[in-house]
């Protein structure tokens, strides 16, 4: 079994990296007319500075860059964070991060609109007479869609530890006996043992009816012998999830007709998409791919959910593979999701769930689990 020490990717953000995503950033800045932005989602803001608390403001300028926050971080900041200059907010800490707003030397500023709460504009920038507030969407998270290749590696090592606990918890099933709860948790200890910091999401494990559910939550129900049993699940390694699924059945199906008809035209679907993703595709014509196949095996009804998304330091980010992604661009260095499905009541669901690079010439894959679905 690999230890925590396996964990350790030696890719962790460096200054370098640093600033080059602030450059870039500032770049975005002159190309919209602002003198800065304020940054309040954390990730976007781990990605920005390498900060990896919980609460901060911060503003980036063509000439600096400061986190303001209170006590509770101080000392996180200084060791994390070395590249902004740290404002300590003080008690009461509403008056001091009006006081740092007021002193910012820019006049026309951005913030992140989909992160923005209305009781925080009205607290502090509403009357704000100092500034222009002006709302901003998805530049950090448009810059953190192309993924460095330092971050590819961390992908990579949390795909190997979700990978390797699936491995070793999948064979200890016995069918009718362990619970759909019970092989979640398994799941969860070996991704854990095996370095990973978390979980990258909550274990999916939907067994029979429940996997109609796409989100299904694992319940107290033995895994029956002779149905489609959908795993999804995900590592999360120095910060960077994977995501993947795979749809299992103990034994022969129980209605092996339907099985092999469902299952082969999800991996069909997933087989064409990742074949034929390239960049400049946009995420329609991504979603497509998949989608096309499964209407006409009649399905179409039965896969309500976007074909993938972008995987990094979220499960969920840019870019997105669906049909209502017209504006959204594969381009080089982006990692994606491909997991069609077909879901159907009172019978249970198939969903393959892969992960892969997107590179000069196509999809590069990044699981390598298997995808036969019986096991003896």
């Amino acid at each position: 079994m690999s230890g925590p020490a396996n964990r350790q990717t030696g890719m962790s953000t460096g200054r370098r990296d640093i600033e080059s995503r602030m450059e870039r950033l500032r770049s975005l800045l002159s190309n919209r007319e602002l003198d800065g932005v304020l940054v309040t989602q954390p990730y976007n803001i781990r990605y920005l500075t390498g900060f990896t608390g919980g609460e901060g403001w911060l503003v980036i300028t063509q000439e600096r860059a400061q986190f303001a926050t209170d006590s509770r971080y101080f000392e996180q900041v200084e060791r994390e964070a070395p590249g902004v200059e740290l404002v300590r907010l003080q008690s009461p800490v509403k008056e001091s991060l009006i006081k740092f707003f007021e002193s910012i030397p820019a006049k026309r500023l951005g913030f992140e609109a989909e992160h923005m709460t209305v009781g925080f504009s009205n607290r502090f920038l509403r009357n704000d007479k100092s500034h222009e507030w002006v709302p901003t969407s998805g530049m950090v998270l448009g810059l953190r869609a192309v993924k460095e290749p330092e971050e590819v590696e961390a992908i990579r090592v949390a795909i190997r530890v979700a990978e390797d606990a699936f491995k070793a918890s999948v064979p200890r099933v016995v069918p009718g006996k362990t619970t759909e709860r019970e092989l979640a948790w398994w799941l969860e200890k070996e991704m854990r043992e095996r370095g990973a910091e978390k979980l990258a999401f909550d274990t999916i494990v939907a067994a029979g009816p429940n996997g109609a559910m796409a989100h299904a939550v694992p319940g107290g129900t033995p895994i029956p012998p002779g149905v489609p049993v959908v795993i999804d699940m995900g590592a999360q390694v120095d910060g960077y999830c994977s995501d993947f699924t795979r749809t299992v059945c103990w034994g022969k199906p129980e209605d092996p007709e339907r099985f092999w008809e469902v299952y082969n035209t999800v991996l069909k679907a997933q087989e064409n998409a990742i074949a034929k993703l390239r960049p400049g595709m946009n995420g329609r014509e991504g979603d497509a791919l998949a989608r096309d196949i499964i209407a006409r095996a009649g399905y179409g009804h039965a896969f309500g959910h976007s074909l993938g998304h972008g995987v990094g330091l979220q499960v969920h980010e840019l870019p997105r593979l669906s049909a209502s992604a017209d504006d959204s661009t594969l381009k080089p260095g982006m990692v994606v999701t491909v997991e069609p499905g077909i879901y159907l009541r009172a019978w249970g669901g198939v969903r393959i769930e892969d992960m892969g690079l997107v590179a000069e010439h196509g999809l590069e894959l990044l699981t390598s689990l298997p995808k036969e679905p019986l096991i003896p």
